[in-house]
């Protein structure tokens, strides 16, 4: 993040003396990318922030993935992994389940009305997109809000909490890299500023909204982490003697903000576009695509819907999250529906789609892709919610459209 903020109180120079109002000296933390060489920001305790009276196992939830092999599609329909009864007791951290993961990303899915413990990842950045409901997000940086529609972009190591709002349960499709995700390198200048020809600018990314206030600053107080050991990722529960959200100041480039899917600008043109245009943000050998309502191919000869692919190099899968997508009808995928196209497996529309699309001016779909370029294995959470018949489904009609 390229942009520079300011919440709070800061001295006017940087790596100087900041006290309080009794003459106590604030503890200075940076919060840095790329061992002091990318993005970074300060930020200023009131108590040492390496401070810990204990640490123990947090077992996370079921992390083993299976290949997908035989090499096949699916249709995993995320919304039967969480009934009505179990919503109550599940929070967006502890209560994820595992969808698909390689050695670059992990996608899972979460449906909420808990608030969730304190937590940090410093595995990677998470890219959580909200489907439904509200929430508020409370981190060391400050307070996000959060609505439907929403990305909520936290920097690695960010210590937050998810506090569900309002009567409606917060659904999560939940992006976990192992690395960075940032805006892609052609939407932006040499300096970090968005271009002309992005799809989305410095104005539709919102930072936080003002510091977190917390009455008891002076109590143990739980953190759990999810970090890397030589045997892959684990978790610690850490107990720390102040609460981590005593930040009166902070200022730089690393921050979380959120970005709305609906002020993503798509790009169109005379013939079909094709996926790189969808495109929103990166990570380490993946992408992250936005397929919103848009005006389609406009070429008097056109054929709106995708046309057949082979993903040579990457597995693409499509989250599902609002009005009717128009390449998928006839196949039972539905609001909540995540489809897995694995590379080397040749798809696009279902039979029949093609021949309506022709004519058509609009489509009213939403959807959040993500690309990977290395073969993604499936989670404990896909084989709990998978319908089998997909991988058939462009054979049950065929002659549909002759």
């Amino acid at each position: 993040m390229a942009f520079y903020r300011q919440l709070g109180v800061i001295p006017p120079k940087r790596h100087t003396q900041h006290r309080d109002e009794n003459g106590n000296l604030y503890y200075e933390e940076l919060m840095g990318e790329e061992g002091f060489s990318s993005d970074s920001s300060l930020l200023y305790h009131r108590y040492i922030p390496s401070a810990i009276v204990d640490a123990t196992v947090w077992e996370l939830p079921d992390q083993t993935t299976t290949p997908n092999h035989p090499l096949q599609p699916r249709h995993l329909k995320l919304p039967e992994l969480f009934p009505e009864d179990v919503w109550a007791d599940t929070d967006v951290v502890t209560g994820r389940r595992l969808i698909l993961g390689n050695a670059d990303v992990r996608l899972s899915y979460v449906v909420s009305k808990k608030e969730s413990p304190l937590y940090r990842n410093v595995v990677g950045d998470e890219m959580v997109y909200v489907e439904s409901g509200t929430a508020t997000v409370e981190t060391v940086f400050g307070t996000l809000e959060a609505k439907s529609g929403d990305y909520v972009l936290l920097p690695m190591a960010t210590t937050h909490r998810w506090i569900p709002t309002g009567d409606e349960p917060l659904r999560a499709y939940v992006i976990e890299a192992i690395s960075h995700i940032v805006p892609p390198k052609r939407y932006l200048s040499r300096f970090g500023q968005f271009l002309e020809n992005a799809p989305f600018c410095e104005r539709d990314l919102h930072g936080p909204s003002g510091l977190v206030e917390v009455e008891h600053l002076e109590a143990d107080v739980e953190v759990l982490v999810k970090h890397r050991t030589s045997h892959g990722i684990v978790g610690t529960r850490y107990v720390v003697p102040t609460h981590p959200f005593d930040v009166v100041g902070w200022d730089g480039c690393l921050y979380p903000y959120t970005f709305s899917i609906h002020d993503y600008e798509p790009i169109t043109g005379r013939v079909h576009q094709p996926p790189p245009a969808h495109q929103a943000f990166e990570g380490n050998n993946f992408v992250i695509c936005n397929f919103v309502p848009r005006k389609v191919d406009y070429h008097p000869l056109a054929v709106p819907v995708p046309y057949y692919h082979s993903n040579v190099d990457s597995d693409e899968i499509m989250f599902y999250c609002g009005g009717d997508y128009e390449a998928r009808k006839g196949s039972g995928i539905a609001q909540g529906s995540v489809s897995v196209h694995p590379g080397g497996h040749a798809h696009g529309p279902q039979p029949g789609a093609y021949e309506r699309s022709i004519g058509v001016e609009f489509f009213d779909e939403l959807a959040v892709m993500v690309d990977t370029f290395r073969p993604l294995e499936l989670g404990e959470g896909a084989f709990a919610c998978e319908d089998t018949t997909y991988a058939g489904s462009w054979n049950r009609n065929r002659g549909a459209g002759k």
